[in-house]
């Protein structure tokens, strides 16, 4: 077979579905040295071609479609303007395509696959921008219209899919995303320490990690944090890069009075990711929705006990090896956490079965089933 990915996720997003696409695609081709792979690419930039290509070093049955134009100005051809140019025309002939982020591209006559990561634009509206709220309820219908099978990320998602989008049962198959191997518990003191001093992370922390958006309910576990008693000590490290209407989160950080203890380090590289998890001594998540929940999968398989909301895929993700909480209780959020962090026993015994159930979720098996389906 000759199978197209849409790697334009990978190349230009750093964090979420960009991590999602190289992981799977990595793993992908670990697995299947037979099928001929063609990656579409955005116009390269020196970074993008670098992205690209470390995902194929040494493959013979490997190569990229370098699509003329950038991304935004495919978003705008195909998704706004609705120019039926297909894919097979950068590319040449192909037996399945496959996008693994929401939309889908023309295609003349292979099989598609669509990959619809969460359905948070239609559980939880008020917590996008207008304009990307009216993108994604625009084209993602259509490309789950037009797809043979559309893929989610966990059965929540599904079942979200089936019933919000209105597809039959039979056309949505769940791909449970894994968690890669460098996420384990890190004890190098060195390597540590090195990360500690890169993002000028405090002695002891609660961390989460996520772009900064109404989503992720950051607002809540902020005021949740200033509930905390007797652990003055403890800061509150909040990982990831500004996405949209985050401005009420620095606002409340400031009204509380928190600016000393609740940190902003931004964006964290991949490959201190782990470390990070490592240094953390509870991974805070109360999200209001999400599709499946890498992050506290990865801190999980980094021993460090979570805090996830009781909310959409997070229960089926964590099972039993985290605590859930009620993403819109201030007062539950502060509770387990306060619990938590006054019982080193109660962390140990969670660090142990996290490592376990994140151990359940692998990309290798990932790649298994999506080959299935790419085969039929």
């Amino acid at each position: 077979m000759r199978i197209g990915i849409d790697y334009t996720a990978a190349v230009n997003q750093g964090a979420g579905i960009g991590r999602y696409a190289r992981q799977m695609t990595r793993a992908l081709l670990e697995l299947d040295r037979e099928n001929e792979y063609v990656l579409f690419v955005p116009t390269a930039s020196p970074e993008a071609s670098r992205a690209s290509e470390s995902a194929i070093v040494g493959q013979a049955n490997v190569s990229l479609a370098r699509l003329p134009v950038s991304e935004r100005a495919l978003v705008a051809l195909w998704h706004r303007l609705r120019v039926p140019v297909p894919v097979e025309l950068f590319s040449g002939r192909l037996d399945v395509f496959h996008s693994p982020d929401f939309a889908l591209a023309p295609v003349l006559r292979a099989r598609t696959l669509v990959t619809v990561h969460d359905l948070s634009f239609r559980r939880v509206p008020e917590c996008f921008k207008s304009a990307l709220l009216s993108y994604l309820n625009r084209v993602v219908p259509r490309s789950v219209a037009r797809a043979d099978i559309v893929l989610a990320d966990s059965e929540s998602t599904r079942n979200d899919a089936i019933e919000l989008l209105r597809l039959a049962p039979e056309r949505v198959f769940v791909v449970y995303a894994g968690v890669d191997s460098r996420f384990r518990r890190v004890t190098d003191q060195g390597l540590l320490e090195d990360v500690r001093s890169r993002y000028s992370l405090p002695g002891r922390f609660v961390l989460s990690v996520g772009t900064l958006q109404p989503r992720k309910n950051y607002v809540r576990l902020i005021e949740a944090f200033s509930r905390l008693s007797d652990v003055e000590d403890v800061s509150l490290v909040i990982s990831g890069a500004r996405g949209w209407l985050y401005e009420e989160i620095f606002r409340r950080v400031e009204e509380l009075g928190l600016s000393s203890r609740v940190l902003f380090p931004g964006y964290v590289a991949e490959a201190d990711l782990p470390a990070l998890y490592s240094l953390s001594e509870v991974f805070a998540f109360p999200s209001l929705y999400e599709g499946f929940g890498l992050p506290p999968l990865e801190a999980m398989a980094c021993g460090t006990p979570v805090v996830v909301s009781r909310a959409s895929s997070l229960p089926e993700v964590v099972g039993n090896a985290g605590c859930l909480v009620d993403p819109l209780s201030v007062e539950e959020i502060a509770g387990t956490l306060q619990a938590l962090l006054d019982s080193p026993a109660r962390r140990a015994d969670l660090a142990e079965q996290g490592v376990a159930q994140a151990a359940r979720f692998t990309w290798s098996e990932a790649a298994r089933v999506l080959l299935g389906l790419y085969r039929g």
